[in-house]
């Protein structure tokens, strides 16, 4: 498969990496994340309307760019690189769990205003166990006496969940089969509370749902390849972030390496620094390959997107884990400090690492997909 990035790709990385270059420079950064990680309004609100990137993979009948998870892809990276404060990857994540569902009607009123980032929202599908497996589901969808399907249960670690306008669901019906179901915010049966988390540049919460009223994106036969798919695009999406974020720890690291001087000599001249330099640069490239080739499958459905997503997951999250890890060992004591950059990629690579299942997890759903 090739991954050579075409001109139109080119433009699309050069602009992204120039707006989040101006935008979201290491200062924007400390400062929303010690304001509780809730997007600039002015930022996000270019970010989603100048640049489109809310809606890059959204059809274009429904206001979106209509590109293709690759596309994207490339900008996750560049936002991983970035550390941006926003709910951009929650949004898309929500965008295309919508763009999946079989009513006209439900994505004529919900689409427009994710793609435009008018509206945000967000998957919610950890139980409050933290069990991230479709098979765990507590969370009930059942019809009360007016007739209204009414979602009950609670979710946790739900991504941006304190600033979400809206909420994709998963819950099991009264037959026993899990689906996704569409929630709307700021209702008296829904409850928010933020958590307290490592990396403080993606706010997660936990979010009750008691009784709210919720619309079945598909009918109940197709629910559950539904909700696999959505997962399968999340841990995609974000494996690709991951990638950007473990570029630039390298990138610091060989910089660092370059200019501080140790006995006389620049500390990259050691071969203990080339040996960890080149590990670093292996780790990054091939988790490189695996996230484009998840994008690329979720395109074309050339192989199993379930595998390829789980994959990417697995490889992409040990890979920015250790990277970002040694990325402060290179820094010596200077990347421990608080002043640094270095700790903020590896709270978000350690958070990163287990949002939608950690490696362990995403190795033991690729044996069961394989039949291992």
């Amino acid at each position: 498969m090739n991954f050579t990035i075409s001109d139109e790709q080119r433009e699309l990385i050069d602009a992204v990496t120039a707006f989040l270059d101006k935008h979201s420079p290491e200062s924007e950064v400390r400062r929303l994340m010690h304001e509780g990680g809730a997007a600039d309004p002015g930022v996000w609100s270019l970010l989603a309307g100048q640049l489109g990137l809310a809606g890059l993979i959204v059809p274009e009948e429904y206001g979106g760019g209509g590109f293709g998870f690759l596309d994207f892809a490339l900008v996750a990276e560049r936002v991983g690189a970035a550390l941006l404060v926003g709910p951009l990857l929650s949004t898309v994540g929500a965008a295309t769990a919508v763009t999946l569902s079989t009513d006209a009607e439900l994505k004529s009123a919900y689409l427009p205003g994710l793609a435009s980032g008018d509206r945000v929202g967000t998957l919610a599908l950890a139980e409050e166990s933290g069990n991230w497996d479709v098979t765990a589901v507590e969370t009930t969808a059942t019809t009360g006496a007016d007739g209204q399907l009414r979602v009950t249960g609670v979710k946790m670690y739900v991504a941006d969940g304190q600033h979400a306008d809206v909420y994709l669901v998963s819950a099991r019906s009264v037959t026993g089969t899990v689906g996704l179901y569409l929630v709307d915010a700021g209702i008296p049966e829904v409850r928010t509370a933020a958590l307290s988390t490592l990396d403080l540049t993606r706010p997660q919460a936990r979010v009750e749902f008691t009784g709210a009223p919720a619309r079945p994106l598909v009918e109940e036969e197709g629910a559950a390849a539904l909700i696999e798919r959505v997962m399968a695009t999340a841990v995609v999406l974000l494996a690709a972030e991951q990638v950007g974020g473990a570029q630039k720890c390298l990138d610091m690291a060989v910089d660092y390496a370059k200019i501080r001087v140790q006995f006389g000599r620049p500390i990259g001249s050691f071969q203990a620094i080339k040996h960890k330099c080149a590990d670093m640069l292996l780790d990054v490239e091939s988790a490189r390959s695996a996230a484009y080739y998840a994008a690329s499958v979720l395109d074309d459905d050339s192989d199993s997107p379930l595998i390829a997503a789980a994959l990417a997951k697995a490889h992409c999250s040990a890979a920015y884990t250790r990277v970002a890890g040694e990325n402060i060992q290179i820094h010596g004591g200077i990347g421990f400090t608080w002043e640094h950059p270095a700790h903020l990629y590896f709270k978000r690579a350690k958070t990163s690492e287990i949002l939608f299942g950690d490696p362990a997890w995403q190795r033991e759903r690729l044996a069961q997909l394989v039949g291992i």
